[in-house]
């Protein structure tokens, strides 16, 4: 007897279970239902392929895909800012202030070139300035890691002397010079600065003597053909 009161104790003292009223259940199983659908059905129209697909997925596809952008080859690049300054255009409003940067890129393998930027930041001029010394590369003819011949250069203000160097004597040279021949890949050449310390008249002077050398091959060939031809002399007949 003491064993079937205590078990009706225990019924009595267990709490009733509440039942989700129908209208909770059928809203429940009506969302779940919506989530599992959504993949394929509750997508907006036009953003699943044919074989249900997701445009630009991992797969890629022909919209929204991964693409490989082979013109962005700012990474091959090397970059130094040659010069920076605060610039201001005057307006009607009083004077609007910019800067200005003269950027040189290059890959150390004989490609150089040099570009002004201008911008209300720093940063913004920057990129503009590497956009356009993309655009402005020039071949850099060397011979042993140095310059074939000299080169002397002199544009507006700006006058550059450029000799070459044996091999471990380094980059002999200051200033913006310096930097594009290291961005060059000259390893061995003497500079010299002759006109006005402006860097950016400089750094143009700099571009257009690389851009005057030759290699040696093609200056062999240019002094042969300048050479007249000789002719045979003739055999009288007595």
């Amino acid at each position: 007897m003491a064993d079937e009161v205590k078990t009706n104790n225990q019924e009595d003292t267990k709490e009733p279970e509440v039942q989700a009223p129908a209208e909770a259940v059928v809203e429940k199983n009506t969302t779940v239902a919506k989530v599992q659908a959504g993949s394929v059905f509750g997508a907006k129209p036009g953003s699943h392929d044919r074989g249900g697909m997701r445009r630009g997925g991992a797969g890629g596809g022909r919209r929204g895909g991964p693409r490989d952008n082979k013109n962005d080859r700012s990474e091959e690049f090397d970059q130094r800012v040659l010069d920076v300054a605060r610039v201001t255009r005057v307006v009607a409003g009083g004077k609007r202030m910019n800067f200005r940067t003269c950027v040189a890129i290059g890959d150390k393998k004989g490609k150089v070139g040099v570009g002004l930027g201008k911008g209300a930041d720093v940063a913004i001029a920057v990129n503009k300035a590497i956009a356009k010394a993309k655009k402005n590369m020039i071949d850099v003819a060397m011979a042993n890691e140095t310059i074939p011949h000299q080169i002397y250069c002199k544009l507006g203000s700006a006058k550059v002397l450029f000799k070459p160097a044996k091999k471990g004597r380094g980059v002999i040279a200051g200033g913006v010079v310096r930097a594009i021949l290291e961005l060059a890949g000259v390893h061995n050449v003497s500079g010299k600065i002759l006109g006005t310390n402006n860097k950016v008249n400089n750094a143009k002077c700099t571009i257009e003597a690389l851009r005057k050398l030759r290699k040696p091959e093609a200056k062999k060939k240019e002094v042969v053909a300048e050479k007249p031809a000789v002719e045979a002399p003739v055999k009288s007949e007595n």
